[in-house]
């Protein structure tokens, strides 16, 4: 059983029957009263936001969750098609809604990790770390600047990220999935 203090960022719990993971959380204390926590928190299987707070009388279970290895194929209409690397007709098929913001960075043949709610996929996990190549960079204009400057780039899966001005088409770059931040060219 967790407790409301045991929700931290990260941490995967059944609320109203559905596996929740914890995106942000912080503890409120109120003049007389006893603390609240506050939690921004993410339903694994529809992928929607919600934003509650639990007394400490509340109690949460933790959900039965499984992780296997599943490759990205392709996309088509909204739907992310993923298929079992040891057996490619096993396929399984998300919504766009279910991965999240994350899916701006899924390009074919990428393996991520699965996850299993009740014996079916609900979400996915991507790698920290991808590499991608840049499709479309702007001319780099050089000026006198005090610091270095950043630009917007295009990536090969259509995502837009800022990238520092000595970056060019063509160039293949490192990218953490979870902060959307360039890391280094590769």
């Amino acid at each position: 059983m967790l407790s409301h203090t045991d929700l931290k960022k990260g941490v995967q719990f059944l609320y109203n029957g559905y596996p929740w993971v914890v995106l942000e959380s912080s503890i409120m204390f109120k003049g007389r009263g006893s603390s609240v926590m506050q939690v921004k928190m993410k339903n694994l299987i529809t992928g929607n936001v919600l934003n509650q707070n639990f007394k400490p009388s509340d109690h949460f279970k933790e959900p039965d969750i499984e992780n296997k290895d599943l490759l990205f194929v392709y996309t088509n209409k909204g739907k992310f098609i993923f298929c079992n690397p040891q057996n490619k007709a096993q396929r399984v098929e998300l919504a766009e809604e279910q991965i999240g913001a994350g899916a701006k960075f899924l390009k074919p043949n990428v393996e991520v990790a699965g996850v299993l709610f009740e014996g079916k996929f609900v979400n996915i996990v991507l790698p920290i770390k991808v590499n991608l190549k840049v499709v479309e960079a702007p001319p780099t204009l050089r000026a006198s600047r005090a610091e270095a400057g950043t630009k917007q780039v295009v990536l090969e899966t259509g995502a837009i990220i800022n990238a520092p001005i000595f970056i060019n088409e063509g160039d293949t770059i490192e990218i953490n999935t979870e902060t959307e931040q360039y890391v280094k060219r590769v």
